[in-house]
């Protein structure tokens, strides 16, 4: 049978690349994880090889070095929007360009009392430790005319210890969890949100300051919130954002639900209540998998239901 072309793409993935900008002895660190995706009419190159509308992927790479360069390091999605824009713009057979980025976070290391006189300072500004929190993500598609920003972040793990309780579920002959009225509820955040952004004849948004109100709205409302189903609270910090930030129109989330199960003591004559502080087994697998959309009212959801790749 004739087989025909479906749907394609080429880049160049994964580019680490890490700017350092000076101001003075003051020196600050963007590190990202770019991947540059590209479509169009790329019919030739896969039926006779022709490499006449390919832009080597070599050339994108070197791209993302070169503008971390030129135009510096604003925010993850400013960057994408700069490399996306360029390969639309400046390559006719380019339709598309998608841009993926990871953004790594860095903070200040402090010195020691003893140690600021000895380099003349009260605080080294240019030694960083690697931050063992979330990794910010962000994803920037344009086709020439219109945009589409997907920002969020993913490996925030969140706890709380008590205000959580689960009971009143099915139950049937295999059931055998028991209910619990205080508990540990905790899970590891993977989330995305679409900016309502998507014309070069709005204004744009502050994605720094965006990213940041999100995630404290985000943690704001799952540390406020009486748990009685991760469900709830997985609705409850999307609409903080969204009610929130009036450039947010939409939010997925993919949360786990890491279970900490009380410890059976009584073989060594012990109680183990939560109201006593209790002890916990925290059980990395099997784990139960909640994911759901959070939307402004009115607007259709774009965000992927499977964001294993995004």
């Amino acid at each position: 049978m004739p087989t025909i072309l479906g749907q394609n793409q080429y880049g160049k993935a994964e580019n680490r690349v890490v700017k350092i900008t000076r101001d003075g002895d003051t020196h600050h660190i963007k590190d990202l994880n770019v991947s540059v995706a590209l479509s169009g009419d790329m019919d030739d190159v896969h039926y006779s090889g022709s490499n006449a509308n390919v832009l080597p992927t070599d050339t994108t790479k070197n791209t993302v070095f070169a503008f971390a360069k030129e135009h510096g390091i604003e925010s993850a999605e400013q960057f994408g929007i700069h490399l996306a824009r360029h390969f639309v713009s400046s390559q006719e057979p380019i339709h598309r360009a998608r841009i993926r980025i990871e953004e790594y976070s860095w903070e200040r290391i402090a010195t020691s009392d003893g140690n600021s006189k000895f380099i003349g300072a009260d605080e080294v500004k240019h030694s960083f430790v690697r931050k063992g929190q979330e990794t910010r993500v962000s994803q920037i598609t344009y086709d020439g005319e219109n945009w589409e920003v997907i920002s969020g972040l993913k490996d925030l793990t969140v706890m709380n210890s008590t205000n959580s309780e689960f009971w009143g579920y099915v139950k049937d002959r295999y059931t055998t969890l028991k209910e619990a009225y205080d508990r540990i509820l905790a899970t590891d955040v993977s989330a995305r949100w679409r900016y309502n952004w998507t014309s070069d004849e709005q204004r744009m948004p502050n994605w720094e300051k965006s990213y940041e109100q999100a995630r404290k709205h985000m943690l704001h409302a799952f540390a406020e919130t009486y748990s009685l189903s991760l469900q709830q609270t997985l609705y409850q910090m999307g609409s903080r954002i969204i009610n929130s930030r009036s450039e947010i129109d939409e939010i997925r989330f993919s949360l786990p639900n890491n279970h900490h199960f009380l410890v059976d003591l009584e073989p060594f004559g012990l109680k183990n209540d939560t109201a006593d502080g209790a002890v916990y087994f925290a059980a990395d697998r099997p784990y139960g998998l909640i994911e759901a959309t959070v939307l402004r009212d009115g607007v259709e959801p774009k965000i992927p239901v499977d964001m294993t790749n995004l």
